[in-house]
């Protein structure tokens, strides 16, 4: 691990508040972390160390989300197929962290969150910063792929940033279909590269992008004016509100896609 992941988590851990992941999640039981100690063998710190930026990752898209359905002037305008993307999103990401924290037995140590100015109020401001943490949370996903210590894992995360790959993409779709009163249509959308690109089509990748990530450090680098205030001070981010992580029970949409052991 990096020193720059070393002070980002050793930062968060002297802000974790007791109780802010949520001890009472239905999946946080340690049952699957058990299952995977049985199956490999364990895991090492050094997946621990991914494990965790992956908790981060997912506490703040879990944040996002739910701020976009509760607060964002935009959602409520969109068409209920746009609405039902972003609230199963939620439901998903929510899902996925709990998974995370059944390993390693810890919550994330970051849970309030900052974001530039207009998140949630201005609908292009708010798909660009999705499309960009969905960018990022792909390539993080692509170095648990590649740095995991067993196939349990990495299959796992591959599992994961497949969904994250979604939600990226059913964001894009959003942008045509936000209001005129909100600031709509919206044909361009910048991500994590910070290049504007067409929407259309909104699946236009034909290989996910790694942003040339080797390592956990450099997803937690670039999550930490999300996650630190004087961080996001340097990136111009709002720093006078704080949006807290709020853990639940997810539900996921269709059984089907469950959960059913980290063997696949």
């Amino acid at each position: 691990m990096t020193e720059t992941t070393e002070r980002a988590l050793n930062r968060g851990s002297l802000i974790r508040t007791a109780g802010a992941a949520g001890a009472g999640l239905a999946l946080g039981s340690g049952l699957f972390g058990a299952t995977l100690a049985r199956a490999s063998g364990g895991v090492t710190k050094a997946d621990v160390d991914i494990l965790i930026a992956a908790e981060i990752a997912e506490a703040l898209a879990v944040t996002t989300y739910t701020n976009i359905i509760n607060r964002a002037p935009f959602f409520k305008h969109l068409q209920k197929d746009d609405q039902g993307y972003l609230m199963a999103a939620r439901e998903e990401e929510m899902s996925h962290y709990a998974l995370e924290k059944s390993v390693t037995g810890k919550p994330s140590p970051f849970t309030r969150f900052f974001y530039p100015h207009g998140m949630f109020r201005h609908a292009h401001t708010t798909l660009n910063t999705l499309v960009t943490l969905e960018d990022a949370f792909i390539a993080a996903y692509l170095v648990g792929v590649r740095n995991f210590s067993n196939a349990d894992l990495r299959v796992t995360a591959a599992r994961i940033m497949g969904i994250e790959s979604d939600h990226r993409t059913l964001a894009r779709v959003v942008g045509p279909g936000v209001a005129r009163r909100d600031g709509g249509p919206i044909e361009h959308i910048t991500g994590a590269q910070g290049v504007a690109e067409s929407v259309d089509p909104p699946n236009n990748n034909g290989y996910e992008r790694t942003l040339k990530w080797t390592t956990i450090g450099q997803a937690v680098n670039a999550l930490l004016p999300f996650v630190d205030e004087s961080a996001a001070a340097k990136a111009g981010f709002n720093t006078k509100r704080a949006f807290r992580f709020h853990p639940f029970t997810p539900h996921l949409p269709n059984q089907l896609g469950a959960f059913h052991g980290f063997g696949g």
